[in-house]
């Protein structure tokens, strides 16, 4: 099966500048229908079950995965049939909406912080931090109700508190990476004209109507501002500790298929074994199967 997880078509190279209109958002690489990204995709989600035993039972690493995307993208059906079959236990996923008036009185980082898996588990973030360097860009207001000193108006909201901010993240990122924390993100990419097609259908089907917001349509009027947005984020963000990988999100089956591989072939990188009983406990261990066949 094809290693994604650092093919040129989805990774964002650390180092490089990146426009979001480079990477391919209908790309399905080898995969060319449907029924064959749904068998490689169960392989991949028993080849996770395994990994998140061994990741528990190891209890040396963690792994957070993130998710960024435009609306429609397809992020809660990633989650749900990627993730399907870890257990519960040891996975919690996050949600992260507009900041609340207790978070607003942190920095930006905190309420995601509190966030984070312990080691030995999965932590998923459906959107993240990283929401700051993205909507507020785009909506650079909202920065003013987390009253920072020094930034009072909007046109004090320079490219270099941008800069700032990037260098905050990558700084956390590689603190989190350096103790354990193997962070993985995605920016699930699609279309403009597809995410129209997936709210119409929002609209038509009475099944989907919950889905659907307002507040969408609204934000398709700032679309290509969203999308420098996105750019300067892989630009600055994808690191050789913590890269980005844009996955082409206009077809939801290669989408899920893409996710799962990259996750399979990262975890596959950290050699995760069950722990080996020390020489002593092993040597007890036929006197206590004996006690219990006597009990």
């Amino acid at each position: 099966m094809e290693d994604l997880s650092s093919n040129i078509h989805i990774l964002a190279s650390p180092g490089q500048r990146h426009h979001v209109n480079q990477f391919n958002t209908e790309w399905v690489s080898a995969v060319n229908d449907k029924e064959s990204a749904a068998k490689f995709l169960q392989y991949n989600v028993e080849s996770l079950i395994s990994f998140q035993d061994k990741l528990y039972a190891d209890n040396r690493h963690a792994v957070l995965i993130i998710f960024q995307a435009m609306d429609a993208a397809g992020k809660d059906g990633t989650i749900k049939h990627v993730m399907s079959g870890l257990n519960p236990q040891g996975t919690q996923v996050h949600s992260f909406k507009a900041p609340t008036d207790q978070e607003l009185d942190h920095d930006y980082l905190w309420r995601t912080y509190c966030c984070l898996p312990q080691r030995g588990n999965v932590g998923i973030f459906n959107r993240s931090y990283y929401e700051e360097v993205l909507v507020t860009r785009v909506h650079p207001q909202f920065i003013l109700r987390q009253r920072i000193p020094g930034i009072y108006s909007v046109t004090d909201i320079t490219e270099d508190f941008w800069k700032m901010r990037f260098r905050q993240i990558n700084d956390i990122e590689r603190h989190l990476t350096e103790n354990g924390t193997i962070i993985i993100k995605f920016f699930l990419n699609i279309s403009k004209e597809q995410q129209k097609r997936r709210f119409m259908r929002r609209l038509e089907d009475p099944t989907r109507n919950w889905k659907f917001q307002s507040a969408d349509i609204d934000e398709r009027v700032h679309w290509d501002h969203y999308m420098l947005a996105y750019s300067e984020m892989l630009t600055h963000t994808s690191t050789e500790w913590a890269p980005w990988y844009v996955i082409p999100a206009d077809r939801k089956w290669f989408m899920r298929y893409a996710v799962s591989n990259v996750l399979v072939n990262r975890l596959s990188k950290l050699k995760l074994e069950y722990p080996e009983l020390p020489e002593k406990e092993k040597s007890l261990l036929e006197e206590y199967k004996r006690r219990l066949l006597e009990d």
